[in-house]
């Protein structure tokens, strides 16, 4: 199932909403290729669940449902009327229930460009970036020790 067409995955995200949520899943998802770092998004005012096809392309189906399944608990607490944001209790409280992932993996893609690799001194916190970061300047985020970069 690595190629999904716009009615493939229409069906796809009415069944996930019927099997975990009880509930139908009636407005409008498709791909966006444009997203670049998230594996999907839900748009509350025009109700529609965008879907980035790199991480089904990429990570595989499993991972691919469980972004469908964070998305379909936005979806179903924003029509309910019900906090629907990351931060809410109850958008907290249906990802646990459903089995949702909170965060989705990075793209094998994204985690190339990901060249300079830095520690912190007094409580060993790593950090991968694409850019460099002025050591002098910024401090460990956990702790607020010293960074030093990997040889």
């Amino acid at each position: 199932m690595m190629e999904l067409e716009q009615a493939q995955l229409k069906n796809l995200t009415q069944q996930i909403s019927e099997k975990y949520f009880d509930k139908p899943f009636l407005d409008h998802v498709c791909f966006n290729s444009r997203l670049r770092t998230t594996g999907g998004r839900y748009i509350p005012a025009r109700r529609t669940i965008e879907l980035n096809p790199k991480f089904l392309k990429e990570i595989g189906e499993e991972e691919f449902i469980g972004i469908i399944k964070h998305e379909l608990c936005h979806y179903h607490l924003h029509i309910e009327g019900k906090g629907y944001k990351h931060r809410d209790p109850e958008f907290r409280e249906l990802l646990k229930r459903t089995g949702s992932p909170r965060f989705c993996s990075e793209l094998p893609s994204q985690k190339q460009k990901k060249k300079h690799h830095y520690y912190c001194e007094k409580c060993g916190q790593t950090y991968a970036r694409a850019r460099r970061v002025d050591t002098k300047r910024y401090r460990c985020g956990k702790c607020r020790g010293k960074l030093k970069k990997h040889s």
